[in-house]
């Protein structure tokens, strides 16, 4: 296995075995010193993308990879340091980011504009049919139709708001079927 891993990526070997460098200058030189380096680049790499991207996914792998960094840095060795890495990154998509896209997703607590009008009670301020009517909502004057196009509502009577169309409520008497 390290054989094969030597052959697909030579530097990979470096990392874990902590072999040193040819006979140049760099004698001494062991890149598993400096694993904690290369956590933190992934994980600056990873944070510009999620960035980029504005989902959550990415930044939850970042701190994976900073905590991969802490394990490098307490000196773990790599294999402790990937366990690290995919115990975090797990943890976060497993447990983190549904409960995110929940939050993001959940539709807002407060109604306001016109959402805001419909179920209040309206008062019918003359007769309202398919071609007129108006109504005092909320303090203001409102066109309105009957939410049941052949109903009549008589002048005085208490309607309550099921939709709003453009400037115009539609309105039902309160109490009365909508069949």
């Amino acid at each position: 296995m390290t054989l094969l891993l030597s052959i697909i990526c030579p530097w990979l070997s470096f990392v874990f075995h902590g072999a040193i460098w040819g006979k140049g200058g760099m004698r001494g030189f062991a890149l598993a010193q400096y694993a904690w380096l290369i956590w933190l680049a992934v994980a600056a790499v990873l944070g510009v993308l999620e960035l980029l991207t504005v989902t959550i996914d990415l930044g939850l792998i970042a701190l994976a990879a900073l905590a991969g960094a802490g394990a490098a840095g307490l000196g773990l060795g790599p294999l402790w340091q990937f366990g690290v890495f995919a115990l975090v990154a797990a943890a976060g998509l497993g447990l983190v980011r549904p409960y995110a896209k929940r939050l993001v997703n959940r539709a807002p607590a407060l109604r306001s504009g016109t959402a805001a009008l419909i179920g209040q009670e309206a008062v019918a301020l003359s007769p309202i049919d398919r071609d007129s009517g108006l109504v005092r909502l909320g303090g203001e004057e409102w066109t309105a139709r009957p939410y049941v196009p052949d109903l009549t509502i008589a002048e005085g009577t208490r309607v309550e708001v099921l939709a709003i169309e453009g400037a115009t409520a539609l309105v039902h008497p309160q109490g009365g079927s909508l069949t």
